[in-house]
């Protein structure tokens, strides 16, 4: 029955400013609501993120409420620290790796390469991307150490 996540909502506290903020981040502005409210596309007619403009923005950071993560290639993950940076953003030490470059968190069968930074309001973003994890790895690294022992 479910297909994929649709929508997912953070909240702003300038809706204006965000939206500047997400549409450099190559989101599509689709509509605003009652100017409380904005619609972006991450991927067009497949999955938006909702920003609520609100004064409760300060609600204590907690990933099962203020996070995103957007799926990219491994390509461009290789590229996000620099990409960032050329933006702006100040991509943040996440799981105790310094934003140096992407790190690899490894699961049984796959793994995840992936890099973290904030938006305006301090909403936790990630870029992510799944790999395959054929040595069966479990110690956590960065991508380029990853890449080496599995000599991609």
């Amino acid at each position: 029955m479910i297909k994929g996540l649709y929508e997912a909502h953070l909240p702003v506290s300038n809706l204006n400013r965000s939206i500047v903020f997400y549409e450099g981040l190559g989101l599509q502005f689709d509509h605003k609501v009652d100017d409380r409210l904005a619609f972006l596309w991450i991927e067009k007619d497949k999955s938006w993120l909702g920003l609520w403009e609100t004064d409760k923005v300060e609600v204590e950071y907690h990933p099962s409420i203020r996070h995103i993560a957007f799926q990219v290639t491994l390509d461009d993950l290789k590229n996000s620290v620099v990409w960032l940076e050329n933006k702006g953003y100040k991509p943040r030490e996440a799981f105790g790796f310094d934003p140096i470059e992407p790190f690899v968190m490894p699961h049984e069968e796959y793994a995840h390469a992936k890099i973290h930074f904030n938006d305006l309001d301090g909403n936790s973003l990630e870029l992510i991307c799944k790999l395959e994890n054929p040595k069966k790895i479990k110690q956590r690294m960065y991508l380029s150490e990853w890449e080496q022992i599995n000599e991609i």
